[in-house]
């Protein structure tokens, strides 16, 4: 399994939100490149990035530090938030970035999300962000009344990369992630899946490892800032 450092960029700092609200963000780190650079010097071999603000606005607005963290670091980077069309998803990957995330599209406008994974096989992944497995949009703002099964099995045909499954109540909560609902959702489906939200403990990832479905990898951002997890040893679980 992979260990994906997280990255949310509010303000062109990184920051992490409580439970997705964003006016509960703590600063970590003024300079996110640098943050990026310690991450990948500890070993990560994958880099997750989220634009907060852009995820409001629809639009990419921590561009700049983004394109810092690629030009610093050379490990595969994937990008969520704002990117809404074809011409922003485009623009990214040939700015470097390896993987795009869809997130409010997939629930708009999916034909854009099968456009692209068959433009940049292996570059597209959806990111499926719930609360009590309801699908939330627009930086978790608005709630849908689609399943996070129900969205994820609709791509199943689309040759999507990855599909990341954030349970929102469990993020920056500290409170483990949501194993159960995670492991459905991976053995619903045959397109890898990320777990992300709650990790926050060694325990946690080893339980992930051991939840008896096929995941890919696990994202950590406050549990990595806090120390809660100790970086060296988490990449040891994850690749045991």
């Amino acid at each position: 399994m992979i260990l994906y450092p997280a990255i949310d960029l509010k303000d062109g700092n990184a920051v992490r939100l409580y439970k997705g609200e964003m006016e509960k963000a703590t600063v970590f780190n003024d300079n996110p490149a640098a943050q990026a650079l310690e991450f990948v010097e500890a070993g990560c071999e994958w880099l997750h990035l989220v634009d907060l603000n852009g995820a409001f606005a629809g639009e990419p607005v921590n561009a700049a530090p983004v394109e810092e963290i690629l030009k610093q670091c050379k490990v595969p980077a994937q990008l969520g938030g704002g990117i809404r069309d074809m011409a922003t998803i485009e623009r990214w990957l040939e700015r470097g970035l390896a993987r795009v995330i869809l997130g409010t599209v997939a629930v708009e406008n999916p034909d854009l999300v099968r456009e692209a994974a068959k433009a940049f096989p292996g570059q597209v992944a959806v990111g499926i962000d719930a609360r009590k497995g309801m699908v939330a949009t627009k930086g978790w703002a608005e709630e849908t009344d689609v399943t996070a099964t129900d969205l994820a099995r609709s791509f199943e045909d689309a040759g999507v990369a990855a599909i990341i499954y954030t349970d929102i109540n469990r993020d920056g909560a500290m409170q483990g992630p949501n194993i159960e609902e995670t492991a459905a959702l991976a053995n619903a489906v045959s397109i890898p899946v990320i777990a992300s939200g709650g990790v926050s403990s060694i325990a946690d990832l080893q339980a992930l490892k051991d939840c008896g479905a096929p995941l890919n990898g696990a994202i950590s951002g406050r549990a990595l800032y806090d120390g809660a997890i100790d970086l060296a040893e988490a990449l040891k679980v994850m690749k045991a």
